[in-house]
């Protein structure tokens, strides 16, 4: 094997350290897969106040204690602490940055009682991009990639281009920034612009700025050597669509050449139905009659009857617009038209709750919603769902559906993002993976529901769906290959 790589990983967020979202699995179980693979990585994201010091054996790195990071006109004290995660074989660094001002509260993005945005979140990323230069150099461990994620990290490109474009610390380093949804950017007033401390010239169309405001992520694409996305076609509708580009479209398919497409894994560890300790019954594909004692205990959980005469349709999603679920909530009265159960567990939109629960108390014979999240519940509607319901406006990976197939569970989805990617359409002959539709309309979800239905209704041709879907392998191993190539081609 040639020589290993020194790479550091830089997120926002990381399982079981702080999480919002799908970043934090991603930011956790990618660097794993990456260590496994026998290079060097390590993690470096924000110390937020509730990651506990005890539990997690947080210990300072003394030698950095209180180093100096520029916001603005002023200069703020960060100090590092360390800690790891492992899987069953190797242990990845995480160091933390610590700041009381930036970083001691009780949200990641926004405070849990107003729900709002951070005013200074500006401030929060622009002294976190600073401090994670800052703190390489202290530690005088040289990376030969700096791994970004999403537009919190995103300065930390254009600094190494700018401010540190002299040192000769960071002189063959490279840079990878990965997109994980371009829905969110870290878009702010132009006055936070003085506070990055960048060139005085890049605040313009052809550089940092967009649409009047200083644009973290488009710093990002602008800047980075490579641009990832979590799949290939997401990475197409970005660069071709206005929408789905976020109005960064025109930037994206300038740097077409650099930006890959490479699908998010999943975690077999945690998902899978043979040494699940969430579900009911554990099964495998020779076990997979086990499946229905599952079906039986979400609907004893939901107060439904037990019926292996009809399907029943699952869903896990956060009720936001991207998601779809305005879709369902359109066809709902026609879905319950349909010899089908339905079970929902989400949150988001309080208006999207209200309406859920309203059809709820309408059709509670046949339909069942949990709102919040309950990671047990997640994993008993996975086990015990014949379907599986993702009719996402856009997705850029999604996992559920990846995690339905490995539970036999067979994915309904709109052909979007990742979504496109990872389920086959059933073509008849037991050949497939899911049911696919195209048009965003309720008219359509209606239609690939009844698909859905028709082949369940087929108990063979039901089973080879079944069972194509289980035996798929999106582990993490086959996106550590595709980065660590792509590391090296850019190193070349």
């Amino acid at each position: 094997m040639s020589k290993p790589l020194n790479i550091l990983f830089v997120s926002s967020e990381v399982e079981p350290f702080a999480k919002t979202g799908g970043l934090a699995d991603v930011s956790s179980s990618l660097p794993k897969a990456i260590k496994e693979s026998g290079h060097e990585i390590r993690i470096m994201m924000p110390r937020y106040r509730f990651i506990s010091e005890r539990k997690f054996k947080l210990h300072d790195i003394i030698r950095l204690k209180d180093i100096p990071i520029p916001v603005g006109n002023t200069v703020e004290l960060g100090n590092v602490k360390s800690s790891f995660i492992s899987n069953l074989k190797d242990k990845v660094q995480v160091y933390f940055l610590d700041n009381e001002k930036y970083f001691g509260r009780d949200g990641v993005y926004q405070s849990p009682v107003s729900k709002k945005d951070y005013q200074d979140n500006d401030e929060r990323f622009i002294f976190f991009c600073h401090g994670v230069i800052e703190t390489l150099k202290r530690l005088g461990w040289q990376p030969d990639i700096i791994h970004c994620n999403d537009w919190q990290t995103g300065l930390i490109p254009a600094y190494l281009k700018t401010l540190h474009s002299g040192d000769p610390f960071f002189k063959n380093v490279k840079t990878v920034f990965t997109i994980h949804n371009m829905a969110y950017q870290g878009s702010f007033p132009a006055e936070t612009f003085a506070k990055s401390g960048l060139p005085k010239d890049l605040f313009k169309p052809e550089g940092v700025e967009a649409y009047g405001k200083f644009n973290f992520l488009k710093t990002a694409l602008y800047f980075a050597d490579v641009i990832t996305t979590v799949s290939q076609k997401y990475a197409q509708e970005i660069c071709q669509s206005e929408e789905l580009g976020a109005g960064l479209n025109g930037l994206l398919s300038h740097r077409k050449k650099d930006l890959h497409g490479i699908l998010n894994g999943i975690d077999y560890h945690q998902w899978n139905p043979l040494t699940d300790d969430h579900i009911y019954r554990k099964y495998d594909l020779k076990s997979i009659e086990a499946k229905s004692d599952n079906k039986k205990a979400l609907t004893k959980r939901f107060d439904l009857p037990y019926n292996d005469s009809i399907p029943l349709v699952g869903a896990i999603s956060r009720l936001v617009e991207q998601k779809g679920f305005d879709l369902v909530l359109e066809a709902m009265d026609e879905l319950m038209k349909l010899d089908i159960q339905f079970i929902l567990l989400g949150s988001g939109d309080p208006k999207a709750e209200k309406k859920f629960e309203a059809f709820h108390k309408k059709y509670s014979s046949k339909m069942g919603v949990f709102f919040g999240f309950d990671e047990e519940l997640a994993h008993l509607i996975e086990a015990g769902s014949d379907l599986f319901l993702m009719p996402s406006r856009y997705e850029p990976c999604g996992l559920n559906q990846m995690y339905s197939m490995r539970y036999g569970t067979v994915p309904v989805v709109r052909a979007t993002g990742g979504l496109d990617d990872t389920v086959e359409d059933y073509g008849g002959n037991g050949k497939g993976t899911g049911v696919k539709f195209d048009k965003f309309d309720p008219k359509e979800l209606v239609k690939a529901v009844q698909r859905g239905m028709k082949i369940y209704q087929q108990a063979d041709e039901w089973k080879k769906l079944m069972r194509n879907g289980m035996m798929k392998d999106f582990s993490w191993e086959h996106s550590a290959r595709k980065y660590v190539g792509l590391y090296k081609e850019l190193l070349k």
